[in-house]
C-alpha cells in the first residue's frame, strides 16, 4: 500500500503559480475568433493564466507587413484588436515574434496550413524596422510601463528544419537585430529567446549573447514527452512507452543550471507533441500534467501548457468534438480532463509541505493555504507500463481541529466528458444539447471523504484507479 506521512508544522517551500504565467496557442489570426475569445477568457477566469502565446503574429494572414507597388505597407490593426482584447479581459501578450512576412523573406519555405514563411529576412535592416515600427507602435498605444510587463520572444523552435535551417549562426543574427530592435524602443523592455525545440542551444544562446554584448533578459525553449524517444516511424504509444518517468523533471533541471540567474520560460510543453493524440483527451493527461507541474517547482518561471484550446489549425480544422486536439477545451468549449487539473492546481495554496513516502506510479503533494490544506494524488504510468489501481494512506501529523474533508477527482469515471460521448457513439456534430450534457459531465464533483481523528494526528484512505488524480481539501 502506498503510504504517505507529513506534519501540518514540518519543512516547507513556496510554491508559486508559475504554471498560470502563460498558456499557448495556435496562430494569431485564430485570436479575432469570437469562439476563440470566450474559451481564452473563461481559461483565465477560472485557470488563473496571465498571458498567452501564439504563432504567427507577423505572418502574411495578420497583414502586418506586406508589399505592394514595391513598397512595404504596415498594419497593426490586427495585431491591436488581439491585444485590446487581452487587456481586457485582464491578460497580456507573450509575444512569439514570427514569422516572416514574405515581402521581407529570403526564400518560400513555408509551414502548416496557414503557410507561413519560415526563411530569414532577405535584409535584416528591413526586418529591423519592422520591429521597431511596431514595438513602438505598441508603446505609444499602451504605455511604456504596460509594454514594460509583456515579454518578446525571438522566433519559434529555430534548431527545427521546420521552422527555417536549423542553423544556429542564422538564429543568432536575428536576435541580434531584434533584440536591439526592441532595446532601441525602449531598454527595459524584455527580450528572450532561444525558443528552441528539445532544451536545445541554451548555454551557447547565453554565451553568444554575453560575447557580443547583446541583451538578454530570459531564457525560452520548449520540450515534450516524445522528444527523441523511440525509432522514426514510431507512433505516439511507442514514443511515450520508451520516454523515462520524470523526464521532463530532469531536462529542466538541466536547463536551470544552464540559464544561470536569468528567468526560465518554457513555452511549449504537452503532454506529446503529436496534434492528434487521443490521449490529451484522456484522464491520462490530468494525471501527467499534475505531476509534470508539481515536479518543476523550484526550476522555472513560468511553464506555458500547449494549448489552451482545440480552436487550432496548423494541420486542419477539426470538426470531430474530441479528436485527440492539443486543447485543455475542445471545439465546444467542453472541458477535457487535463482542464480540469488546471483548475486543481488552481485552486492550491502556495506553501508546500514536505512528505515522506515513495511509490512506483503514486506520487503526493500537500499544500497549505489560510484555512486548508490540499493532498494531492496522482496514479500515473507512460503507456504499456506497469499501472493498477491503489489504495494509497496518508497520515498528517500536527492537524488542528478539521472542520471536515472533501475529495475531487478526475479519471475514467469523474470529469470526463469524452466518455460518455463515446457511450452516444462518438458524433461528429453535437447538437446544444449534447454541448450542455458533455460540459456538465465534465466538471468536478466534490465528495465527503472519511478520516479518523487521534489527538492530533490525522489518517486517510483513498483509492486510486489508474491514471487518475484527486485532490482531498482538509479544512480548518
Amino acid at each position: 500500500m502506498p503510504t504517505f506521512t507529513g506534519d501540518l508544522g514540518g519543512p516547507s517551500t513556496n510554491l508559486p503559480h508559475f504554471w498560470e504565467h502563460t498558456v499557448g496557442s495556435g496562430n494569431a489570426t485564430l485570436a479575432l475568433r469570437a469562439d476563440w475569445q470566450a474559451q481564452m477568457k473563461r481559461t483565465h477566469d477560472e485557470l488563473g493564466m496571465k498571458h498567452v502565446r501564439f504563432h504567427g503574429i507577423l505572418s502574411d494572414g495578420m497583414g502586418t507587413c506586406i508589399g505592394q507597388d514595391n513598397q512595404y505597407l504596415y498594419s497593426f490593426f490586427n495585431a491591436d484588436q488581439i491585444f485590446d482584447f487581452l487587456l481586457s479581459i485582464g491578460m497580456k501578450p507573450f509575444v512569439e515574434l514570427s514569422f516572416m512576412p514574405s515581402i521581407l523573406s529570403s526564400g518560400d519555405q513555408i509551414i502548416f496550413r496557414y503557410r507561413a514563411n519560415v526563411t530569414p529576412p532577405r535584409d535584416h535592416a528591413d526586418w529591423s524596422v519592422l520591429i521597431r515600427k511596431l514595438v513602438g507602435h505598441w508603446v505609444e498605444r499602451y504605455g511604456v510601463d504596460e509594454v514594460r510587463q509583456w515579454f518578446f520572444e525571438v522566433w519559434n523552435e529555430p534548431n527545427l528544419l521546420a521552422f527555417g535551417d536549423g542553423k544556429q549562426d542564422e538564429y543568432f543574427e536575428l536576435y541580434r537585430y531584434t533584440a536591439e530592435a526592441i532595446k532601441g524602443v525602449d531598454a527595459a523592455l524584455r527580450v528572450g529567446g532561444p525558443a528552441t525545440a528539445e532544451n536545445a542551444w541554451v548555454a551557447d544562446f547565453i554565451a553568444f549573447c554575453t560575447a557580443n554584448g547583446l541583451p538578454v533578459d530570459f531564457v525560452s525553449t520548449h520540450h515534450y514527452p516524445t522528444d527523441a524517444f523511440g525509432m522514426p516511424g514510431d507512433d505516439t504509444i511507442t514514443q511515450l512507452s520508451k520516454s523515462t518517468r520524470s523526464i521532463l523533471r530532469e531536462q529542466t533541471r538541466t536547463v536551470r543550471k544552464q540559464a544561470g540567474d536569468l528567468p526560465v520560460y518554457y513555452t511549449e510543453w504537452c503532454t506529446s507533441s503529436n496534434p492528434r493524440d487521443a490521449l490529451h483527451d484522456d484522464p491520462y493527461a490530468a494525471a501527467f500534467i499534475v505531476k509534470t507541474v508539481l515536479e518543476a517547482n523550484g526550476l522555472v518561471q513560468g511553464y506555458s501548457y500547449w494549448t489552451f484550446s482545440d480552436i487550432f489549425e496548423e494541420n486542419y480544422f477539426p470538426s470531430v468534438p474530441f479528436h485527440g486536439g492539443f486543447g485543455l477545451l475542445n471545439l465546444h468549449g467542453i472541458a477535457k480532463p487535463s482542464y480540469r487539473a488546471y483548475q486543481l492546481l488552481h485552486g492550491l495554496g502556495t506553501d508546500l509541505i514536505q512528505l515522506d513516502g515513495k511509490h512506483e506510479t503514486v506520487d503526493a503533494w500537500l499544500v497549505r493555504s489560510e484555512k486548508s490544506a490540499t493532498l494531492m494524488l496522482t496514479n500515473f504510468a507512460l503507456p504499456r507500463h506497469p499501472i493498477a489501481t491503489e489504495t494509497v494512506s496518508f497520515v498528517l501529523k500536527g492537524a488542528p481541529s478539521f472542520s471536515g474533508a472533501t475529495i475531487q477527482r478526475i479519471d475514467l469515471e469523474h470529469a470526463n466528458a469524452k466518455r460518455r460521448w463515446e457511450q452516444l457513439g462518438k458524433p461528429e456534430y453535437l447538437s446544444a444539447a449534447m454541448v450542455a450534457e458533455l460540459e456538465a459531465l465534465s466538471c468536478l464533483q466534490t465528495e465527503v471523504q472519511p478520516f479518523v481523528r487521534d489527538g492530533e494526528t490525522f489518517r486517510l484512505e483513498v483509492t486510486m484507479p489508474p491514471q487518475a488524480v484527486a485532490a482531498i481539501q482538509l479544512t480548518y
